[in-house]
């Protein structure tokens, strides 16, 4: 049996968060409500009954992801508009590739999260849920928001 240690547990509980975070950001583009986009993101693959699911709290990470990148979508659009290539506007972009910038530079800017963790994290997301093309697409624009 592997035993982690403390950071490792840390790191794999976030990024587990952070792919949920993902989730209730993708729902939430068809509308709802924050709060609830995020328990169903939580708790919608738990091995609890659904009474305990609906009471589960959830965790602070996860809704402040959430609630952030809801409440700066128009500053971080903004912000991804300014690092696309001549001719491309975030509207051309897919849900996904939008979410996942959002997320990434949001933690980037706003978060506690070391900024090479919050690229890394954010190319881990595309690769689970797009393609390699995006991955590489993903690090180059957050790329840019990295302050050395």
């Amino acid at each position: 049996m592997r035993t982690s240690s403390m950071t490792d547990i840390l790191l794999e509980s976030r990024r587990g968060l952070r792919q949920r975070a993902f989730q209730a950001l993708m729902s939430l583009e068809y509308e709802g409500d924050l709060v609830e986009a995020c328990r169903f993101a939580y708790s919608y693959d738990k091995d609890e009954g659904a009474d305990k699911a609906a009471e589960a709290d959830i965790p602070a990470f996860l809704l402040n992801l959430v609630s952030g990148v809801v409440q700066s979508k128009d500053d971080l659009d903004k912000k991804i508009a300014q690092h696309l290539k001549k001719g491309w506007t975030v509207d051309r972009l897919t849900l996904v590739e939008k979410n996942i910038l959002r997320l990434g530079i949001f933690e980037i800017t706003e978060f506690d999260t070391p900024q090479l963790v919050a690229v890394n994290e954010a190319i881990e997301l595309s690769k689970q849920f797009s393609d390699e093309k995006s991955s590489k697409f993903i690090n180059g624009i957050l790329s840019q928001f990295i302050v050395e």
